[in-house]
This record gives C-alpha cells, sequence and structure tokens, in this order.
C-alpha cells in the first residue's frame, strides 16, 4: 500500500485535501495554466500558418527549422525557459505551447498544401485575389482539419504545463506529483494522476463534442 497506495487510502486522500481547500487550487491552477497555452497554440497556429502560406519563400526557409523544433524533447526548453522568464506561470504556459506549437505548424500548413487546387483556380478564375482564396477556401475548407489538430493539442498542452510543473510551480498537480514523490506522500501521486486522467478526458471531450455539432451543421 505504501508503494501503490489503495482505493481507500486516495479517497481519504481527495476529502482531506479537499477539505485544506488546497485541492481545488491545484486543479484550476493546471486546468486555467492548460487552457491558456491551448489558445495561445490555436492563435499563433493561425498566424503563422498563414504567413506561412502566404509567403513560399519563407516557408523553404523556416520548415526545417521547424521540423526540428518540433523533434526537440521539451522538456529540455524548461530549464532554458526558467533562466529567462523566471519560476512562474508564463514559464509553464510557454511549455505547454512549445509542446504542441510546432507540431500544429506543420499539421496545418500540410493541410493548406493539399486543398483542392480546383478551388483555388475558380477563385483565381473569377478575379480573387491570394487573400480571397485564403478567407473562402484555405480556412473554411480547413476547419474539420483544424479541429482534429486541436484535439491533439490539448492534451499536449496539458503534457507541458506538467512538466514545467515539474520544474518551476509551487502550485499546480505537477506540483503535487513532485512534491508528494519527494517526501514519500504516493497517495498524492496517485490521486493527482488519475485527476490528470479525468482532466484529460473531459477537456478532449468538450473538443469532440465540438467537433461533432461543426459536422453535423456543415
Amino acid at each position: 500500500s505504501f508503494i501503490f497506495s489503495s482505493p481507500s487510502r486516495i479517497i481519504r486522500c481527495f476529502f482531506t485535501l479537499l477539505q485544506e481547500q488546497q485541492l481545488a487550487l491545484h486543479i484550476s491552477m493546471t486546468v486555467l495554466e492548460t487552457v491558456v497555452s491551448f489558445f495561445l497554440v490555436l492563435l499563433f497556429t493561425l498566424l503563422l500558418t498563414t504567413c506561412l502560406w502566404l509567403s513560399p519563400k519563407v516557408s523553404r526557409i523556416l520548415e526545417p527549422y521547424l521540423v526540428i523544433l518540433n523533434s526537440l524533447p521539451k522538456s529540455a526548453l524548461a530549464p532554458l525557459l526558467i533562466v529567462w522568464l523566471g519560476g512562474n506561470y508564463k514559464t509553464i504556459i510557454l511549455t505547454g505551447m512549445s509542446v504542441a506549437v510546432f507540431g500544429s505548424i506543420l499539421s496545418l500548413y500540410t493541410a493548406f498544401a493539399e486543398t483542392d487546387p480546383e478551388k483555388i483556380k475558380l477563385i483565381r478564375t473569377l478575379g480573387g485575389t491570394r487573400m480571397d482564396i485564403l478567407l473562402r477556401v484555405m480556412l473554411p475548407g480547413n476547419i474539420p482539419s483544424l479541429l482534429s489538430i486541436m484535439k491533439v493539442n490539448i492534451g499536449l498542452c496539458l503534457v507541458g504545463v506538467i512538466i514545467g510543473e515539474f520544474i518551476a510551480a509551487k502550485v499546480g498537480l505537477g506540483y503535487l506529483i513532485i512534491y508528494g514523490s519527494q517526501v514519500f506522500k504516493l497517495d498524492w501521486v496517485i490521486l493527482s494522476i488519475l485527476i490528470l486522467c479525468i482532466v484529460a478526458m473531459l477537456l478532449y471531450q468538450i473538443l469532440g463534442f465540438l467537433e461533432k455539432w461543426y459536422l453535423k451543421r456543415h
């Protein structure tokens, strides 16, 4: 029971932390950092992918660097971010973003590149500009791809936030896990992992519901 805990000990630990008003704070902080990093990833993905598509020359220059950054273990970046920004929520949010943003840009740019060329030709035939193609073909036509990328990103952002909390946080589920392991309170560790599973499932289900709602309407 010391190593693996037990259901009864987990339940007691849950209610103890709840009564001490610690658990709600840890959960809310982790969820908030994950959601903020997720929306920032979405914003940067749309902006940077659009810039890459509008400028093929910039795309050819930056694509190898994006591939390298996407392959880099993001836990290696966290200590560097701490030196630059300090051990605060900004570092944790940036760590969450770093896990998802590069792969997200590459995936959406690939979806842009695979858009039906006949639709682009039609817009050009009617005298449309490159901006018309972007607003009337590229963005609307790739919303399903963007929703699929978002479903992956929410989990990646949560992973990045936990990595950041391991290193830089004083509150959050990642902090609870690392602190619990250091002081041999494995009930805290197991409980935090179980809560993380539930949080990840709920966030994924919300985006899954959003995707189904969109596809049903279109």
